[in-house]
């Protein structure tokens, strides 16, 4: 199976008035949501070309969305090779499940930070996160 068809790519809808903006990133309706809870978390790359992740799961699944900036997310099947390269937005919310076995990297390519929201259906377990370098400049 080809990478793009494993992985999904969910498109959001911001909802914004004069107090602010509302993002749903899993609503409950998501294809491969578990049974039970896993981890929720944020991550922010701060400069131009600092990279977040660089690893894969055995067993977790993941999900994303970029709340701020611009985030270059780099993928790679683990078991076929298959590489490719998805630009996530916060202006163009969208939100990429990844199951397990994807190497997964996130460069920032802008001058300011990006935040990211990202769910996990495991908790975090180090036999699980296996170092994989995604850096290909």
């Amino acid at each position: 199976m080809a990478l793009k068809d494993k992985i999904e790519i969910i498109s959001r809808k911001k909802l914004g008035d004069d107090r602010g903006w509302l993002l749903k990133v899993i609503d409950g309706k998501e294809n491969n949501l578990p049974n039970h809870t896993g981890e929720v978390y944020l991550t922010y790359a701060s400069d131009k070309g600092k990279v977040r992740g660089n690893h894969y799961h055995v067993k977790a699944k993941e999900w994303f969305t970029v709340l701020e900036g611009h985030a270059e997310m780099r993928i790679k099947d683990m078991e076929t090779e298959e590489i490719m390269i998805i630009q996530l937005y916060a202006d163009d919310p969208k939100t990429v499940y990844l199951p397990e076995n994807i190497a997964h990297a996130f460069v920032n390519p802008e001058d300011f930070p990006f935040m990211m929201l990202a769910y996990t259906d495991e908790l975090y377990d180090p036999k699980d996160t296996i170092p994989y370098s995604l850096d290909w400049d």
